[in-house]
This record gives C-alpha cells, sequence and structure tokens, in this order.
C-alpha cells in the first residue's frame, strides 16, 4: 500500500477498530503527530512501528482519551474519542508506558485493587479472574511475590495481567515486550495470537521489526509524527524495491555491468562458497533478462542469478530512513 493511504485494502477484516482523521498533537512548534490517517480492522493484529521518537506513544495516549488533540478526530470501537471515553475505556485493555504498581503490595494483591478500582468489574468472580490473568501471563508462581521484588519483564507481564481481567474488544499494547527475556517474548507473542483468535482486535507499538512481522496481519509505519504507509503485511512487502542478486567470482566486474546498465549495488557483497552474491535494486525499465545477458557478454562467470522481492527490513529502511531493531 502507498505511502500514507488509509485503508487496509483487500485485507480488511470488518469495520474499523480505530480510524482517525487528520489526527494532530503539537507541543508548542514541536508536531509530534501530524495529520494521522490510521485505520485498524477490527479482528486485526495491527503493529504500529517505527523508530522511538516517532510519534507512537502520543498516538496511543490520544486513542485512550490520555491526552487531548490540537486537531483532527479519533474513533475507538466506532465511538469518538475522548467524547465517549466512559462507553469505550470498559471495552479496551491496555499497557502503556510501562505498568505501575503499589510496590508493597503482591502481584496477586495489586490486581484485585485494580479490579475493585473498576465500576465494571464483578466482586463475585475478582478472585477467580484474577488467578486466571496472571496464569495466562506466566506469575502463577510469583503471584504472592511483592511488586518492589518483580523484574521489569515481570512488570510488564503484570501489566499485561491487568488488561485481560475481563474479556475486552481491543487490546492496545505500546512495547509489550520491553524487558522481557527471549522465552518471555515468544510467551507474549502467543499470547497475543491467542486473543486474535478469540475475535480480540490487537494494536501492537513496537520498534522491533520481529516482533511485528511474526505476530501482524497489519501494519503501519510511523517517521517523526507522520505516516508513511500501512497496509497488510503483504502490501507493504509488495511495496518494496525488487533487487537482483548474482552470484559470481568476478564481483568487481559484475558491479561496473550493473552500474553500466543503470543498477545501484548495493553497499557490500556478501561472500558465498561459489564465489559473492553481488546486490542491486532493480528499476522498472531494466529487464532481468538483459541484466544477464549484459553479464555474460562481458565475460561475468554467472553461478547463480534471482530476483529478491526485497525483505519488509529494507522496505521500513526506506519509509523512515532508519533502521529497526530485528532481534533480541
Amino acid at each position: 500500500m502507498s505511502a500514507g493511504t488509509a485503508g487496509g485494502g483487500s485485507g480488511t477484516l470488518g469495520a474499523p477498530a480505530i480510524e482517525t482523521r487528520g489526527l494532530s498533537k503539537s507541543f508548542g512548534t514541536q508536531h509530534a503527530v501530524a495529520g494521522l490517517d490510521l485505520m485498524v480492522p477490527s479482528g486485526s493484529v495491527f503493529g504500529f512501528l517505527g523508530p522511538n521518537g516517532s510519534g507512537k506513544t502520543t498516538t496511543i495516549r490520544l486513542l485512550l482519551g490520555l491526552a487531548n488533540a490540537t486537531s483532527g478526530t479519533a474513533d475507538v470501537l466506532g465511538l469518538p474519542m475522548p467524547r465517549r471515553l466512559d462507553a469505550v475505556l470498559p471495552r479496551v485493555g491496555a499497557l502503556v508506558e510501562g505498568p505501575a504498581f503499589y510496590p508493597f503490595l503482591s502481584g496477586r494483591a495489586n490486581l484485585h485493587r485494580l479490579d475493585a478500582a473498576d465500576p465494571h468489574s464483578s466482586p463475585s468472580t475478582r478472585t477467580s479472574r484474577v488467578d486466571d490473568a496472571l496464569d495466562r501471563v506466566g506469575l502463577g508462581a510469583a503471584a504472592g511475590k511483592k511488586a518492589k521484588a518483580y523484574s521489569l519483564g515481570m512488570k510488564q507481564r503484570l501489566g499485561l495481567a491487568n488488561a485481560l481481567l475481563r474479556p475486552r474488544e481491543l487490546m492496545v499494547l505500546d512495547e509489550p515486550t520491553n524487558g522481557l527475556d527471549p522465552q518471555g517474548t515468544r510467551e507474549v507473542r502467543s499470547l497475543i495470537r491467542s486473543l486474535a483468535a478469540e475475535g480480540t482486535t490487537v494494536f501492537v507499538s513496537s520498534h522491533l521489526l520481529a516482533e511485528v512481522e511474526q505476530i501482524c496481519t497489519h501494519a503501519a509505519v510511523m517517521r517523526a509524527g507522520t505516516l508513511v504507509a500501512q497496509g497488510t503485511m503483504a502490501e507493504l512487502r509488495a511495496d518494496g524495491t525488487p533487487r537482483v542478486v548474482v552470484l559470481t567470482p568476478d564481483a568487481g566486474a559484475a558491479r561496473s555491468v550493473l552500474v553500466r546498465l543503470g543498477l545501484v549495488p548495493g553497499a557490500a557483497d556478501r561472500g558465498h562458497a561459489d564465489g559473492e552474491l553481488v546486490t542491486a535494486a532493480l528499476p522498472a525499465a531494466v529487464a532481468a533478462e538483459d541484466i544477464v545477458a549484459a553479464l555474460v557478454q562481458a565475460g561475468v562467470r554467472v553461478r547463480g542469478f534471482t530476483l529478491d522481492a526485497g525483505s519488509l527490513e529494507d522496505r521500513f529502511v526506506e519509509l523512515t530512513g532508519e533502521g529497526f531493531e530485528v532481534a533480541r
């Protein structure tokens, strides 16, 4: 999908769970979010991607009524925010900017207090719901430990448990794997998949490309407060620039031929048992067979030639001008 385009395209699963139109937030002369037109299909696992400082958390705060927009509108679950805050928030679970708990209470006691403060929760089912939520995030064995003794990852899990105390139509998770070890990260991915299987829309903000790529059906990319692309994962991949990959022991000569044809070789070639892998962006005006013919005519020994649609990482670097963390 083209940059800045609203809509989930052919992958739309239903009416939008989140929809914004021209949503903006400024702090003096600084534009944290500028003219955001975002559409999150119901039932999707939606990745909200961007480098740190790109406006992701500010957007989430606007969606949840934690901050007021400078201009524009936001609908969550079909209702305008923050005007219908009272009707929307009971249907939304959220983990934003790291959870805060009473340090001298246990994890279980913290959840009891938080649930008791929710006017929509049922006291009669509180104990069972708290225990179920703790088990679901892997904190059952540590439920009696004081929160001050919890690691950052355990606090993240406790925050997730709080969001899971009641069934939700929408889950908004800001960097949900922050502080988690690899096993914890895998468990959170599994949890997100199970929520989606139950029909919950999951909105995941992250700067970790691998996290989004493994679990999301749709994604949007932010850069400096501006939406630069959104759509299904397949659409975002398809918008990338295709590349040619040439396997040859004559890497220097191959690069010269590619340059002569108007291609821009990659900054570094990769070693291979049969030579080197020389890559270059493929312009629309150049046919792959013409490249092969030119290489052979120049005496380049071509031991392999492939067309690569480009990785999601390459696409996001193109959009933002910055790299993403792709693994922990």
